[in-house]
């Protein structure tokens, strides 16, 4: 019985690499992080490697945002809120930018297995 393994920061919701199904849960879970838009456009839906591409370039340009976002913060929110809410809201920012850099990495490993890529167990 063959044995399917994925790497460190690969996404929860895909199947393993090479395990039946997985391709279909890599297309959902891409689908997933995208616009909801995208689930509208048959040629992403029929081509994993477009829509990882595609995936990938949103989850790139939402990185951009939180960086430009924790830049002019201060800036930008000191007329609406408080010095504690401005905080919070920087704080926000962070734990974006954290989780952006996960699903980052998790949109690339998915690339790299959907280009034929399989991953080995390390001990």
């Amino acid at each position: 019985m063959p044995t399917y393994v994925a790497p460190p920061g690969w996404p929860s919701q895909v199947r393993e690499p090479g395990a039946p199904g997985w391709e279909r849960s890599a297309v959902n879970w891409l689908l997933d992080i995208s616009p909801p838009d995208y689930r509208g456009y048959l040629t992403l839906r029929r081509h994993p490697l477009l829509l990882v591409r595609f995936a990938l370039h949103h989850v790139e340009a939402s990185q951009a945002a939180c960086r430009r976002g924790l830049s002019e913060a201060r800036v930008e929110f000191r007329d609406l809120a408080d010095l504690d809410t401005i905080e919070a809201a920087i704080q926000t920012w962070h734990v974006e930018q954290a989780r952006l850099l996960g699903v980052r990495r998790a949109v690339g490993l998915v690339e790299e297995a959907l280009r034929g890529r399989r991953f080995v167990a390390r001990l």
